[in-house]
């Protein structure tokens, strides 16, 4: 059983245009995705595909004026509000993209000692910062007095004495120098073969690559494939989604083809299949409706075309 089950989320907001009046937009729709204990899950896609999105829907965190709709259960049941607020930052913990999450009043290492829920919390600590190669007296500091790479560490490191169960990051590696990173991936991995779950949210395919399980692609705030770490190789003939196999392509290291179009921003959405505008294969028939998630060689798509 799924630890984390995301299933059918939508996300709208209301916002005020001109002359007061409100207009709803849905960011997110239809959107699907579950975790597994002691998996890694990379969510990769374009900005705007509705990766953070996603996070702080798990988390409850969105601001006021957001509509959601779906389903999304921890342990096989539902997360209300309620439990959000109970499981957030204990078993359920976020290493948000933005540092200013950051309290700018507070020392960094009290801080992450707040986090710590077992054993002593200044040795827990001081321990998780000797890792990351912050050094003693940065525990004194207070968040302006970071660098970027050590404001993120810092977040990282409030992640990893908390305990939690589920891990969810959100671009977490950008500003770290390549040893820290590697460092700070193969501890991601290391939680999840000690049972954890782990979402990474990364434009960073490559490294999501070295330490990931499954990858779920994004596009235009909907899952278009989950596929296994294993089918992202050669060409990309083992994707199923044309959106997947083009950005799989897309890559420095690969073809470095560019994707003609843009991804349609949110107040303007195309009917049925919402790469359609984009892709080489649509039909007359993916105007018509969004297709299903459906399954197909150990992953998952939404594509009538996916063979």
């Amino acid at each position: 059983m799924s630890i984390l089950e995301v299933k059918d989320l939508s996300i709208a907001f209301n916002q005020y245009t001109t002359g007061l009046k409100q207009e709803t937009i849905k960011v997110i729709s239809n959107l699907s995705v579950a975790l597994e204990e002691g998996e890694i899950l990379a969510v990769v896609g374009a900005s705007g595909s509705g990766k953070s999105l996603l996070a702080h829907a798990i988390l409850g965190i969105l601001p006021n004026n957001a509509n959601v709709s779906g389903t999304i259960a921890y342990n096989g049941e539902a997360l209300t509000a309620k439990r959000q607020s109970a499981l957030r930052g204990t078993e359920i913990a976020l290493i948000p993209q933005s540092v200013n999450y950051l309290d700018p009043l507070m020392r960094v290492g009290k801080q992450v000692r707040t986090s710590a829920r077992e054993g002593d919390a200044v040795v827990s600590q001081r321990a998780v910062f000797e890792r990351f190669h912050l050094q003693p007296d940065v525990e004194r500091m207070f968040p302006f007095q970071l660098s970027g790479g050590m404001a993120r560490r810092t977040l990282l490191s409030t992640a990893i004495v908390s305990g939690a169960k589920v891990i969810i990051a959100d671009e977490p590696t950008p500003g770290l120098d390549p040893a820290v990173m590697r460092e700070a991936l193969s501890n991601f991995r290391e939680f999840a073969d000690q049972g954890c779950a782990v979402m990474l949210i990364t434009h960073d395919i490559e490294s999501a690559l070295t330490i990931a399980d499954k990858i779920a692609v994004f596009y235009a705030g909907t899952t278009v494939e989950i596929a296994p770490v294993e089918d992202f190789t050669g060409n990309g003939e083992a994707l199923r989604h044309p959106y997947s196999k083009a950005l799989w392509r897309a890559l420095p290291q690969n073809d470095f083809i560019p994707i003609p179009g843009s991804q349609p921003r949110p107040d303007h959405l195309p009917p049925g299949c919402l790469f359609a505008p984009r892709c080489p294969l649509a039909t007359h028939t993916c105007d018509q409706a969004q297709p299903e998630m459906r399954n197909l060689r150990d992953g998952v798509v939404r594509c009538i075309h996916a063979t």
